[in-house]
């Protein structure tokens, strides 16, 4: 897996643990004291969020944050 393909399954699974807490973009970003623009870019692969973001958006949906790494169907 090159670099590109982890951020894009790591937004992926980003978007997928939001929708699966019923979150909207704007208040999971709010819950991660992150901008709505930023996350949105993030669970599409523009931006690539750093070690301290992935905690915060782990923490805001209450999951371990090696779920973002699981990335078998």
């Amino acid at each position: 897996m090159d670099e590109n393909e982890l951020y894009r399954s790591i937004g992926r699974r980003i978007k997928y643990f939001r929708e699966g807490a019923h979150l909207t973009q704007e208040k999971l970003a709010e819950k991660c004291g992150i901008s709505l623009d930023y996350l949105g870019k993030i669970e599409v692969c523009i931006n690539r969020p750093g070690l301290k973001t992935l905690i915060k958006i782990s923490d805001a949906l209450n999951i371990p944050i090696k779920a973002l790494f699981d990335f078998e169907p």
